[in-house]
């Protein structure tokens, strides 16, 4: 919720924070909404996607409210620094972004709706932000496990794209990236469903009132 830099800029991997070999603190062991564990490996039926779209808070509670979703948990991802803080994150000092991890079961929930969600929940033309909250740490992005899914995201955004710019909106600044080459680093346990444990919290996220097109990906 809050950012060190006043102009929020990338750190290179040479400017980024040092970090760690290991966390400093431990991972609760169960979802305190869903029930299930936080930590994988998860089962194999089970499929994993990562999303940023601002403070973290809100945005996992938007994502362990979707049917067929098994688990989710908050972390940090697409920077350089090993075993982040929170504070380190806010900083702006090591490239992350605040994510939402999803645990979902394909069966039950497709990729793409949950893309849809994504989508609706969020502003994605902001670059740096969301709302009120700046900073690198707030950007929009999608972090795919599996070359099918980096298709899909990609037709995704530029099927949401089309509809925004009808409605009056500028560029997507989403970016989509492998999430192999890009670690997810868990934060810490008072992340974790915040929205559970303090109903009465910040929650900043909010759209732009433009419906996104589901099944675009397969149709094109």
């Amino acid at each position: 919720m809050f950012s060190y830099r006043r102009t929020p800029e990338l750190p290179t991997r040479e400017e980024a924070l040092t970090g760690r070999a290991e966390p400093l603190f431990a991972l609760p062991a169960a979802h305190t909404v869903l029930g299930n564990p936080l930590a994988g490996p998860y089962p194999a039926h089970l499929q994993v996607a990562d999303f940023g779209l601002g403070c973290f808070w809100g945005a996992e509670r938007k994502f362990w409210q979707a049917p067929g979703v098994w688990t989710t948990l908050v972390g940090y991802q697409g920077g350089f620094t090993e075993n982040p803080t929170y504070e380190e994150v806010c900083s702006g000092g090591t490239g992350h972004t605040e994510v939402v991890r999803v645990v979902f079961d394909p069966s039950l929930v497709s990729y793409e709706t949950l893309l849809k969600l994504f989508w609706e929940s969020h502003d994605p033309t902001q670059g740096f932000r969301q709302g009120n909250d700046v900073g690198t740490q707030y950007r929009s992005a999608l972090y795919t496990h599996s070359p099918a899914d980096q298709a899909t995201a990609e037709a995704s955004r530029a099927a949401y794209q089309r509809v925004l710019t009808s409605s009056g909106y500028g560029e997507i600044t989403t970016a989509v990236l492998p999430a192999a080459e890009r670690t997810f680093w868990p934060a810490e346990a008072h992340h974790q469903q915040y929205l559970d444990k303090n109903p009465g919290g910040y929650c900043g996220i909010g759209g732009t009132g433009v419906s996104c097109p589901v099944g675009v990906a397969r149709g094109e």
